[in-house]
């Protein structure tokens, strides 16, 4: 007999009956009842109860073992009598009579229990992350993981990709974040970067040839943390295509997001292939967000058109002096609710940097309400009820503001107003693209033309469209995939050309010089001969996040960051010693310690 077991301790059915076996887990529950001693063994496949008599010459061994110490039980499976049998388990139907116990390892008092579903504060489940694993839901999340990894990579390898590992330890490159940086003990003063992400290296990787890469790689970030995304690092799956359209990306990933959410959906509804595609300028009218949820069903409208020159004077006003836009947020079936609930939602626009929240409500006998209702022409309140869709017994909220501020205060209000009607569908997994997003935007402190999504994109219509198109009509080839609401990944169709990339920067106000200097590598090597190629990278994490139905990033990781971006049970960062900083030609110039009061 094997000398720690013979079976796990999920596998057990009525079917071995009267076997001899061998388990080995930890001290999940014990439950004494007097003459006999009940103990639930657990390791990673499930759980085993084991019994003892009173009697037995193991009953001390077993009555002394605490919660969370690792035995090795030896003994007889029996089944369980019909009352006793516990159907939420697969080795419900029997125990294990214990006829001889060894003590692997000895539990000291825990920390936390593993056992149950008790709560405990973040800090101290991650400085016990080897515990808090051991808990049913959080070691479900890690396997769930692994088992979707799992997936993505054999439905990336029937989709002819090859998985390739790019470096870890490379240049420093402005990508949008902060960098973290590792300095170099061979060369003083010097340091490499951590990748932000395998992009410069992916691009390369197709200007020699490989046609379809993909991996589960790892990116690395110095910002802030959020509730779906971690400080330091993320995964994504990443990948790149070459010879390929916009169409023939989204062709390829599509069947293997598809399929992945599919397979572990567990009865929840996923977008079927092809998704949606929603341009930007759509999702930012309709939705006021380039990552719209679908399972909220609030469609906003432009009705500037409705209040321009009439007689509520504050929105008449920014429109004609400001060139001002008013968004439409309807709340289906609103009309009944009391004035107070209108009021809390006015505050909560003030919360949030609004100057209000106004609104008309249409009653079900056709009379109209609110404060807009009372200062607008009738006929422009009818106006609005047949521009947004609305009926008898609805309500519809306004936000007017510059363009753009005012698509993403609709955005806000939209959501809050589906959350206030308990409007979200649930059970399901929407998927959308939303593409063509603006080459350029204007920065309305300086006036200068920007990138305004990624700088490496290939505009729609090439060189022509740049020579001769004002830039902030321009489009670029870059797209989202967005599932409820949540950015899974960016990507783009890249600029592979040398005299593309060059105008594009020129736009922007950046000299030849200065692309050589900061993108040497990648434009050199596309001087030699670049296919067309393109590409995105789905958040692994996000992905985890949502099919575990967890509404924190950090729950989907094995051992993460908190909040403020340390390893509280490595204890990371910390200090180093000074040998090691003199090998790396470092001084510390730190700053002030606080004042105590």
């Amino acid at each position: 007999m094997h000398a720690y077991r013979t079976h796990t301790c999920g596998a057990l059915t009525a079917a071995d009956e009267k076997a001899t076996v061998r388990l080995s887990g930890w001290v999940h529950r014990k439950r004494d009842h007097g003459n006999l001693l009940f103990v639930d063994l657990r390791d990673h496949y499930g759980l085993t109860q084991v019994v003892c008599d009173v009697s037995s010459p193991v009953f001390a061994a077993l009555e002394g073992a605490r919660t969370e110490s690792v035995l090795t039980v030896t003994g007889r499976v029996v089944k369980r009598s019909p009352e006793t049998v516990n159907p939420r388990l697969p080795t419900g139907e029997i125990e294990v009579v214990a006829e001889a116990v060894e003590v692997q390892s000895t539990a000291e008092v825990l920390p936390l229990q593993v056992a149950g579903d008790q709560e405990f504060p973040e800090d101290l489940r991650l400085r016990y992350r080897y515990l808090d694993l051991r808990r049913e839901e959080v070691h479900a999340n890690m396997v769930l993981r692994s088992r979707i990894i799992t997936s993505l990579r054999r439905r990336m390898t029937e989709q002819g990709f090859l998985e390739y590992q790019t470096p870890i330890l490379t240049a420093s490159s402005p990508e949008g974040a902060r960098d973290f940086l590792v300095p170099s003990r061979l060369h003083p003063g010097q340091f490499y970067a951590l990748p932000q992400a395998p992009q410069q290296f992916k691009q390369l990787l197709m200007v020699a040839g490989f046609d379809r890469y993909f991996q589960i790689a790892p990116c690395f970030r110095d910002e802030d943390s959020r509730a779906d995304r971690s400080p330091g690092e993320f995964y994504q799956l990443d990948f790149e295509m070459s010879f390929v359209t916009q169409d023939d990306v989204f062709a390829a990933i599509e069947p293997v997001l598809e399929g992945v959410f599919q397979e572990f959906a567990n009865g929840r509804a996923v977008t079927p292939a092809p998704f949606p595609r929603i341009p930007y300028d759509e999702a930012m009218l309709k939705y006021g967000s380039d990552k719209p949820d679908l399972r909220n069903p609030l469609i906003i409208t432009d009705v500037t058109e409705a209040f321009a020159g009439g007689g509520f004077g504050l929105f008449a006003k920014l429109i004609d002096g400001k060139g001002a836009a008013v968004r439409a947020i309807p709340a289906p079936g609103a009309a009944g609710r009391p004035r107070g609930w209108f009021d809390k939602l006015n505050d909560w626009a003030r919360e949030n940097g609004a100057g209000g929240l106004g609104y008309i409500v249409y009653g079900e006998g056709g009379e109209t309400k609110g404060p807009i209702a009372k200062n607008l022409e009738a006929d422009r309140v009818a106006r609005i009820k047949e521009m947004a869709g609305l009926k008898d017994g609805d309500a519809v909220f306004f936000a007017c503001d510059a363009p753009l501020k005012a698509a993403k205060f609709a955005g806000l209000v939209r959501t809050k107003v589906c959350d206030e009607l308990d409007m979200l569908e649930t059970g399901a997994f929407k998927f959308c693209w939303t593409v063509d997003f603006p080459m350029f935007e204007l920065n309305e402190d300086s006036g200068q033309i920007e990138f305004s999504h990624n700088p490496f994109s290939m505009p729609q219509g090439g060189l022509e469209a740049l020579e001769t198109q004002d830039p902030l009509t321009i489009k670029a080839f870059q797209y989202d995939i967005v599932c409820n609401g949540v950015e899974l990944s960016s990507g783009a169709i890249r600029n592979h050309r040398p005299d593309i990339m060059y105008k594009a920067f020129e736009i922007a106000g950046y000299s030849k010089e200065h692309v050589e200097e900061h993108f040497g590598g990648m434009l050199n090597a596309f001087k030699f001969g670049a296919p067309p190629h393109g590409g995105a990278a789905p958040g692994v994490d996000r992905m985890v996040m949502l099919l575990a139905d967890e509404p924190n990033i950090r729950e989907v990781i094995l051992f993460p960051m908190n909040g403020q971006a340390q390893d509280l049970l490595m204890q990371a960062p910390n200090g180093v010693s000074a040998r090691q900083l003199k090998e790396l030609h470092i001084k510390l110039d730190l700053p002030p310690e606080p004042k105590k009061d």
